[in-house]
């Protein structure tokens, strides 16, 4: 799709298309940015992009979302914020590349995906490490899965404003077919967890509208700083639950109850991969009911939309569906675990009891783990 939209506006076929998923955290929610464990998969949702260098300096961008829209800046441009919002993110990687010593040419790019935005996939995460693979091609820099993670990172953090942690990028650039990713956030090494055949991914998009995400985010890492402050360690990762007790007075009760929801999701995460290794649901399905819960009391991101539909999905399968809120907070997505046998009743009971409860009506998705970031080249 995004060949033929680069054909039909700029006149000829692309040199190649790179394409990379949006994601779902099945457990290890604020674990990643304090240099802990996470447990993501890919979702077969997808970004692509489109491309063929140009002879001048020009970096010319559209997008199949945004079809009235076109992005134009010139490689060596200081980053200066585009008032097309989507476009800050092509913006941002190139500003990225050049801080890291990367320099860009003239470059006609254009961008397609059906990675659901502002639903706590990581459409952000796809997009960019999508567009760092297509440029790593065009421009012939060799770099690494882990390269092009760090360097989505760094384009969040520092032209964006969003100060993510690396778990979005990873994954995305990363991923196996068929298996959850079990990622040390401080060393970045990490295992591939099978996901039982038998099970299916299935996501409740809550649709509930989203507000001050990015604000409330970085309000909860400003959080885990204190606490690390508070206990003298660089990170929650150097810290442990009895140091956590003896420093409780040096910092305020929310900063405390952030880091106690980080150090108890470490050890969550570690339970649920052996779990999924056992193929053990109902293990499972009380290590994401505590997360949740955590989620709820102790880093108090979730809304009454969100939480309905957890409990829904409990209502309707007990312990034999692992449910909680994924992604950043404040609305977007539930991601469930169930065997697939169990789906039909799952998505019954959302249709028929969410809308009431909530007066929103939820999309549903019933997903496998996909792949991770795939460039292919046509010359």
């Amino acid at each position: 799709m995004s060949a033929t939209l680069f054909r039909q506006h700029f006149g000829d076929s692309p040199e190649g298309i790179a394409s990379a998923p949006g994601r779902v955290n099945l457990i290890g929610e604020f674990t990643d940015y304090n240099d802990g464990w996470v447990l993501p998969c890919a979702l077969e949702f997808r970004c692509h992009v489109a491309w063929r260098r140009r002879e001048d300096s020009r970096i010319t961008t559209i997008s199949r979302e945004y079809p009235d829209e076109i992005d134009e800046f010139l490689a060596g441009d200081e980053y200066r914020a585009s008032p097309r919002p989507w476009a800050n993110y092509v913006r941002a990687v190139v500003a990225a590349l050049r801080k890291k010593g990367y320099e860009c040419q003239g470059i006609d790019l254009a961008l397609s995906s059906d990675v659901p935005q502002g639903r706590g996939l990581s459409s952000s995460a796809a997009l960019e490490v999508s567009l760092l693979g297509a440029l790593n091609c065009a421009f012939g820099w060799n770099l690494d899965g882990t390269e092009i993670a760090k360097l989505g990172q760094l384009s969040e953090n520092a032209y964006i404003g969003c100060q993510c942690g690396i778990m979005d990028q990873l994954i995305s650039a990363q991923a196996q077919p068929g298996a959850a990713l079990l990622l040390d956030c401080q060393s970045l090494d990490s295992t591939s967890v099978p996901i039982p055949k038998q099970w299916s991914i299935v996501l409740l998009d809550s649709n509930f509208p989203r507000k001050l995400v990015d604000s409330e985010y970085n309000a909860r890492r400003v959080d885990c700083e204190a606490a690390c402050a508070a206990m003298a360690v660089p990170s929650l990762r150097a810290a442990d639950k009895k140091l956590l007790t003896a420093r409780k007075d040096a910092m305020s009760t929310q900063q405390y109850q952030r880091a106690r929801h980080v150090l108890e999701e470490n050890h969550r995460v570690a339970a649920t991969a052996l779990a999924l290794q056992k193929q053990d649901l109902i293990a499972v399905a009380k290590c994401l009911d505590e997360g949740h819960r955590s989620l709820v009391d102790r880093y108090e991101v979730t809304v009454s939309a969100t939480n309905t539909l957890v409990a829904i999905a409990k209502a309707a399968l007990g312990d034999r569906v692992a449910a909680r809120q994924t992604g950043g907070g404040f609305g977007g997505a539930v991601v469930c675990l169930c065997h697939q046998d169990d789906v039909p009743q799952l998505l019954d009971a959302v249709a028929h009891e969410y809308t009431n409860k909530t007066g929103l009506k939820a999309t549903t998705f019933v997903c496998q783990a996909g792949r991770g970031l795939e460039v292919q080249r046509y010359d």
